[in-house]
């Protein structure tokens, strides 16, 4: 056990002298290269849809299902793994998870069915579900509250940074070596993050945990009906799925088995799933919406966006990623600025700021996702979204975490990602129902299987996808809007380093 880590019920910010005395960077470095690769994950499909499409002869939902099946399958269980952490350890399940997920990454390069795919995604989530909550839970173990704010600002630039890079890399691996190559790339990465990981990550004294599993159970069962129901309803004309099941049934009984899990957290005497005691602090409460509304929004625009760069605008894959560099770069040069103002200014400036700039850069993209738009008006929105990015994951995230007790690190930490998840998860199957709604309304199918090499769709059809496609950009900034109401209401943190 490393005498260098707070003991845990330790408050916040009052960690022991000897936490100064080795440096947590290095360790913090080595966690966010493979929280950096998990997340990459969730948005790097975007860019190689059409070539699966082609590879597989199947069609845009479909497919839009290799990113939600991973989504769910890491949501889920991200509750019971921030608990697993602390009861054996964060260092060992972070090292399991990242051999769970790098094995998957190389199932899903080697399957030969769109259906294998999908099942090796799960796996995949299922290894991300237990990297995450340990990523954040270290951090808040590590680093006491007064200087956690650079950390946040750390970990926050890489959950932004690597839901932009995911389409760019993506882009160049589809070209240059085929949408295999987008899992494949996870193998060499996964093993550098391991051997970082076990000399770098120090091993944290544990807690004994009871386990909620039916909990688990409640939570992962609402999520897929929900999830399945408003992802296939369009497919099924939301109406009989087979026999006596239903779109809306399901949607109704996810609904309810939800409300059935939020009772059994409230009633468990023993240690429920999801402590709602955590919610008393208003500033985790009112971060979780946000980081709600961030998932949805990150998840949901880039699916659109490609498909309009690529089939309107005939671009490669790796020029249609491209064009999110712009708000790649100015995530990760505001980063450190956004991290020196995170522990001195009151969060809600910052994210007030970040989630305005946010919904009017994907009003803007919206205006001029047109056939004929130039380049440049592309990329001004582009960067315009990359300033609110900055402003927006470490701020939230440090403002979660930074009045709670250290013995509620891994609960809080499980909970935040769980939450964040779930809006990625509903973002990824509204995304699809809107985008095969808006194209049928445009006269156009959602089963279209574009040429080789992500060509053109005839000009006669380029106005009215471009079209469809732009207006399904309004719905992530719509949501987008609940976010910005809820960082709004941030208060002041409870330690005194705020000066504005």
């Amino acid at each position: 056990m490393t005498q260098t880590q707070p003991t845990p019920g330790a408050a916040p910010g009052t960690g022991r002298a000897a936490t100064e005395e080795k440096d947590p960077w290095p360790a913090l470095f080595a966690l966010c290269l493979g929280f950096f690769m998990i997340l990459v994950d969730s948005t790097i499909v975007s860019v190689a849809t059409p070539a699966i499409i082609e590879d597989f002869q199947t069609e845009v939902n479909s497919v839009v299902w290799v990113t939600s099946a991973y989504l769910l399958a890491y949501a889920v269980p991200v509750l019971i793994t921030g608990r697993l952490g602390d009861r054996f350890g964060p260092k060992r399940l972070y090292l399991t998870g990242l051999t769970v997920f790098t094995l998957a990454s190389l199932w899903c390069g080697l399957t030969d069915s769109i259906e294998g795919l999908i099942v090796a995604r799960v796996v995949q989530g299922l290894g991300a579900a237990m990297i995450t909550p340990q990523t954040m839970a270290i951090i808040t173990r590590i680093f006491p509250a007064v200087r956690r704010g650079k950390a946040m600002a750390l970990w926050g630039a890489t959950a932004g940074v690597a839901t932009l890079v995911g389409p760019i890399l993506g882009g160049v691996l589809v070209d240059s070596l085929g949408w295999e190559w987008i899992f494949f790339i996870n193998v060499p990465v996964g093993l550098v993050a391991f051997a970082l990981a076990w000399r770098l990550v120090p091993t944290l004294p544990t807690n004994s945990h009871r386990f909620d599993w039916l909990g688990v159970a409640l939570s992962g069962a609402g999520m897929f009906l929900l999830v399945f129901g408003i992802q296939e309803g369009d497919q099924y004309d939301w109406g009989t799925i087979t026999g006596q099941v239903t779109v809306w049934r399901m949607i109704v009984l996810g609904l309810v088995i939800f409300a059935g899990f939020v009772v059994w957290q409230h009633v468990n005497a023993r240690e429920p799933l999801v402590p709602l005691g955590l919610f008393r602090d208003r500033n985790f409460s009112l971060a979780n919406v946000a980081i709600t509304t961030m998932g949805f929004a990150i998840t949901s625009l880039a699916i659109p966006l490609m498909l309009y760069a690529q089939l309107v605008r005939g671009l490669s894959p790796t020029r249609a990623a491209l064009l999110l560099v712009p708000m790649a770069l100015m995530t990760i040069g505001l980063a450190r600025f956004v991290g020196g103002l995170t522990d001195t200014v009151h969060p809600r400036n910052l994210t007030g700021v970040g989630f305005t700039s946010i919904i009017a850069s994907l009003l803007w993209l919206s205006a001029v996702m047109t056939p004929d738009s130039a380049t440049w008006e592309i990329l001004l929105p582009m960067a315009l979204l990359g300033i609110g990015n900055a402003l927006v994951w470490a701020p939230n995230s440090a403002t979660a975490t930074r009045n709670l007790p250290i013995h509620q690190a891994g609960a809080g930490a499980g909970v935040y990602n769980a939450t964040r998840q779930v809006g990625a998860v509903l973002g990824a199957a509204g995304i699809a129902v809107l985008i095969d709604a808006r194209l049928a309304a445009q006269g156009l199918s959602g089963g279209f299987s574009p040429e080789a090499g992500g060509s053109q769709l005839p000009l006669q059809a380029q106005a009215p996808f471009a079209e469809a496609m732009a207006q399904t950009m309004l719905l992530p900034a719509a949501v987008l809007v609940l976010g910005l109401l809820a960082s709004l209401m941030f208060e002041r943190p409870q330690h005194s380093g705020f000066t504005r």
